[in-house]
């Protein structure tokens, strides 16, 4: 049944909370390698997951669920969270926390282009100078602003943050192709996610963990990686268009500079907000461009 107010209600609290993560990310590092922020933040989740399934009874969907589907999601938990974390959480332990985040944020751009040698796609003229905005975007971020005498300041912790957001895109688009209902596919992504970085965390940095970790990893479990997803989902389920509460995810970058500003006290660049305005509008554009497509075909 659809409910616009409460759409917007859980609209808005999945962007609050996806807008405090990039902060949360850094402390948690201050305390915890990146292998060791991943296994707990993903088993944290797993378990967060496990109860909403349970609370929405939703554990009998296990039964209805072929092998091959379940296999399928747990397959995809090696795009995410395994891959996508590690390769965000290493971007984050080497960058300043405004510029992994808004790096990160390229992966509608990411979709698009992955969109064409996956989906057979064609790239249009206008959804290229789309693409060419944005980066242009990840240009100005990654030069701090220094244009005329460009050169990367940290390479491979920015090759790490637009990696991130490929995986991502990946990750999307195989899972649109299954049909499961959304949280037992996140749960099962997170099952398949804890175990190996579990395995990963045993072989290389172990268990001895700062206390100070661990409220931050909790944290980070619960808003950015299981309870959030729920809350977007059920915005959407409420919604009466998709358009009408997507359009509040753009408040998130913004929010997470005020948070990376207050809160750990990362002075904000100017080439970063300008970057990031180039990288929302090329998301935009493209938006607005295959939003006029449809209405087209509509029409027809």
């Amino acid at each position: 049944m659809h409910n616009q107010k409460k759409a917007y209600i859980f609209a808005i609290l999945a962007v609050l909370c996806w807008s405090t993560v990039a902060t949360a990310f850094k402390i948690a590092l201050k305390y915890a390698d990146f292998i060791q922020l991943l296994f707990f933040t993903s088993f944290i989740s797993c378990i967060v997951l496990f109860f909403i399934m349970l609370i929405q009874n939703k554990l009998g969907l296990f039964k209805q669920a072929n092998s091959t589907s379940i296999l399928t999601s747990l397959a995809l938990g090696i795009l995410n969270p395994f891959l996508y974390y590690i390769v965000l959480f290493k971007a984050y332990s080497i960058l300043p926390a405004q510029e992994a985040m808004t790096l990160n944020y390229t992966w509608p751009i990411m979709l698009i282009i992955l969109s064409i040698p996956l989906l057979k796609q064609k790239l249009s003229l206008k959804s290229a100078l789309a693409v060419a905005i944005s980066f242009f975007g990840i240009f100005i971020i990654s030069a701090k602003g220094n244009i005329l005498d460009f050169k990367f300041s940290n390479l491979y912790g920015d090759l790490l943050a637009i990696g991130s957001s490929v995986i991502w895109a990946l990750f999307w688009l195989f899972n649109m192709k299954d049909n499961k209902d959304s949280v037992l596919k996140l749960f099962l992504n997170f099952l398949s996610g804890s175990i190996m970085s579990l395995i990963l965390l045993y072989f290389t940095t172990g268990f001895n963990i700062n206390q100070n970790a661990f409220p931050a990893f909790a944290y980070i479990g619960v808003f950015e990686m299981s309870l959030t997803f729920v809350f977007w989902l059920t915005a959407l389920k409420y919604s009466y268009s998709t358009d009408k509460v997507s359009q509040l995810i753009f408040l998130s970058p913004f929010l997470s500079l005020f948070f990376i500003f207050f809160i750990i006290g990362e002075k904000i660049h100017i080439s970063t907000i300008i970057g990031l305005i180039f990288i929302i509008l090329g998301i935009v554009l493209q938006q607005l461009f295959k939003m006029k497509v449809n209405l087209k075909s509509k029409n027809e």
